[in-house]
């Protein structure tokens, strides 16, 4: 296990899900974005980092039926699973580090809640792009949310990338086009605020 999987299985089997800065009741800005790209509901939809996140819930709500969550900690995709009950059948529950996981499938939306602006080191982030590449179709949405230039600077003890959405289409590259970015501040569960960015891009044809 790596030294960044051993990091995310302690926080999610130390803590509760309403005990980590990033839950949310509800994702509304994740379920923004994604409605303004328009999948259909056969879309194949990925939440890369989703964690226990409970985006995963509302798509089934909404009728989605090729939906992928991907994480580092088992942990946390377990008590995701536990959670949504018989519907988590219906997930691809994929236990992976996205800098070296193998994509088996192509995507029409790439969803990235807090992920990336983990990657301090330029060769993960190149590894992140590669990934994000292959993955997602020509014609594909990516949303990425991280913090905003004015937020944290760590999160959960980790340093993190701040970004906003130019310097975040200039680490993606030319295959990705900056379609939107949106500010959001979130509100922790102790009430503290924190700035991130969401960006939405298009993968070019």
């Amino acid at each position: 296990m790596s030294e960044r999987s051993t990091h995310w299985e302690r926080v999610y089997t130390t803590k509760g899900e309403t005990e980590v800065s990033w839950f949310q009741e509800s994702p509304a800005i994740s379920l923004q974005m994604i409605s303004a790209a328009n999948p259909g509901r056969d879309a194949a939809i990925i939440d890369v980092g989703g964690g226990a996140s409970r985006l995963v819930d509302v798509l089934l709500q909404q009728g989605y039926r090729s939906i992928a969550v991907l994480d580092l900690s088992a942990h946390a995709l377990d008590a995701a699973k536990t959670r949504i009950g018989p519907a988590a059948a219906d997930v691809d529950w994929i236990v992976a580090d996205v800098t070296t996981w193998r994509p088996a499938r192509s995507y029409d939306v790439w969803h990235d809640r807090a992920a990336f602006h983990f990657l301090t080191e330029r060769s993960d982030r190149v590894a992140y792009v590669d990934r994000l590449r292959s993955a997602v179709c020509g014609g594909g949405h990516v949303i990425i949310g991280t913090f905003a230039l004015d937020g944290p600077e760590k999160c959960s003890g980790l340093p993190v990338q701040r970004y906003d959405g130019n310097s975040l289409a200039a680490e993606l590259g030319p295959d990705f086009e900056l379609l939107e970015t949106r500010r959001d501040v979130h509100r922790t569960p102790w009430d503290s605020t924190q700035a991130f960015q969401f960006s939405r891009f298009r993968r070019r044809e």
